[in-house]
């Protein structure tokens, strides 16, 4: 795992590989060569939960030119302690901070994110960030922040639809080292809400109990499973 500010870690599978790019080409396309250096202009990714933001934040910092000089911010998990953790992070060759809704709005957060864009606008290091809405539609305080934010590259993510959503399990099995009964993918799509951050959390948890056990995910042993953690099997027959 590479280490990252504030003792956070990457995923080891959070790279472009395991990302189902399917109609979001054009963003992971564009990702790629920020991370490679061919861009240093403001990113904005926006999109709704599931669509896979954090995953593609994530990835463009494991596949930076220089790792160390990478770093991944997520707000919804450091909004609390306040915008003293933006201190210093300019100093980065490429900053992807997430959650930008969580803090828009607030004069304090705004004030130190525009040091923080000014900065590396400054020094051409290369900043990405995400929110599920474009810049031109939170509720920002400062106008100067808004209007940086918004004349940078904006690109929208789109959810994946039932047959992206097959393709992306499948393709999340591949990558933990098993294949995924088609009879068991649809078993899960059938009573589990459609949200793919869930459904891949779901993904491995059962497949760490099936490795424990020495089993395969057929459907009665992942009721087995569920009934033990206390999660519902979903409705259905």
């Amino acid at each position: 795992m590479r280490q990252i500010p504030l003792g956070l870690k990457l995923p080891d599978r959070a790279v472009f590989g395991t990302y189902l790019s399917a109609r979001n080409v054009e963003a992971v396309t564009h990702l790629q060569e920020v991370a490679r250096g061919a861009v240093r202009a403001l990113t904005w990714i926006a999109g709704p939960p599931g669509s896979g933001k954090t995953h593609l934040l994530q990835a463009t910092c494991a596949a930076a030119r220089a790792p160390a000089q990478a770093g991944y911010l997520p707000l919804h998990e450091l909004a609390p302690l306040g915008p003293e953790v933006l201190e210093g992070v300019a100093q980065l060759e490429l900053l992807c901070i997430d959650d930008l809704e969580r803090i828009a709005g607030h004069p304090d957060w705004e004030r130190a994110l525009f040091g923080v864009v000014r900065e590396m606008g400054e020094s051409g290091g290369a900043l990405v960030m995400a929110a599920r809405s474009p810049p031109s539609l939170l509720p920002w305080q400062l106008p100067d922040l808004s209007s940086r934010c918004a004349a940078g590259h904006v690109l929208a993510l789109r959810a994946l639809d039932e047959a992206e959503q097959r393709q992306a399990l499948m393709l999340r099995a591949r990558v933990r080292g098993f294949e995924l009964p088609e009879e068991t993918l649809q078993w899960l799509l059938r009573r589990f809400p459609r949200d793919m951050g869930s459904l891949y959390g779901l993904l491995d948890t059962l497949d760490e109990a099936a490795l424990a056990a020495q089993r395969r995910l057929t459907i009665p042993f992942i009721r087995e499973v569920l009934g033990r953690t206390g999660q519902p099997s979903g409705g259905g027959g």
